[in-house]
């Protein structure tokens, strides 16, 4: 299983369109066994769904993220999950396997237009 989590200085970041890098983390049997940090391709609408797709996720771990592009991932059959918390990837990666990740509302839901979410 692979979990990938969109970065700004190393902890999870709001702008899924629009991060800096993304941790790719397998988890066998419940537990880490590697993680990789790499730049995504330039933001185009459709290329990270794709991106991710060819990396081999299974889990996108986000903390906003526009309707398009949680349709886009799940039609190439990786599972979202908004509204993640601000942390370091193991930590949300560790808590979604514990089924004790807290997770909010999409941050990308919400009336206001100023901030990016990739739509």
């Amino acid at each position: 299983m692979k979990f990938a989590i969109p970065l700004a200085n190393g902890k999870l970041t709001a702008h899924f369109g629009h991060c800096q890098e993304f941790a790719l983390i397998d988890v066998e049997k419940n537990e880490i066994k590697n993680k990789q940090v790499l730049v995504p391709p330039p933001h185009e609408p459709g290329v990270l769904p794709k991106w991710l797709n060819q990396q081999g996720a299974n889990v996108v771990i986000a903390g906003g993220m526009g309707p398009r592009a949680i349709e886009l991932l799940n039609q190439a059959g990786i599972k979202v999950v908004t509204g993640a918390p601000v942390e370091m990837p193991e930590t949300l990666v560790r808590n979604y396997l514990n089924n004790s990740l807290s997770v909010g509302n999409n941050l990308c839901d919400g009336g206001d237009h100023n901030h990016q979410c990739g739509h």
